[in-house]
């Protein structure tokens, strides 16, 4: 089932069921930790949700067709890339890289999630093969 938000973009189920997971893993931790405690409680709240993923994938980058390097997302869940953040603010380069990492994917939806606020942060990133935009989700 689609679901469409406010802006008018189409999201899938898995990505309300990520968010909730995102969400009941800053419930509980709170911010304040490392990046990685985030992204390993969220590994085991989306296995307790039942939710197929692999953490810390590593994507080819090709230039016109040719490998150039390679990079690691945190999250491949189902068909959405996730980059986790555990920082004050996002930051213009935040979304810059995760941009370009949503790309590089091949994926169709990202989700960057911060958890180092006092209130959860993130941000919907929707790649349309031309290019990427992004709305906040709060």
């Amino acid at each position: 089932m689609q679901t469409r938000s406010r802006k008018g973009y189409d999201f899938s189920d898995a990505a309300y069921e990520i968010i909730g997971a995102c969400v009941r893993v800053h419930r509980e931790l709170g911010p304040g930790f490392r990046e990685v405690i985030y992204q390993r409680a969220l590994a085991i709240e989306l296995a307790a949700a039942g939710l197929e993923f692999v953490r810390e994938e590593w994507i080819p980058v090709t230039y016109r067709g040719r490998p150039v390097g390679r990079h690691r997302v945190d999250f491949i869940i189902q068909d959405i890339m996730v980059e986790v953040k555990a920082i004050s603010e996002l930051k213009p380069e935040d979304f810059v890289q995760a941009t370009s990492y949503l790309k590089a994917s091949g994926y169709r939806l990202g989700l960057l999630v911060n958890f180092g606020k006092e209130k959860i942060d993130v941000h919907h990133l929707v790649w349309d093969g031309q290019r990427v935009a992004h709305n906040a989700r709060r």
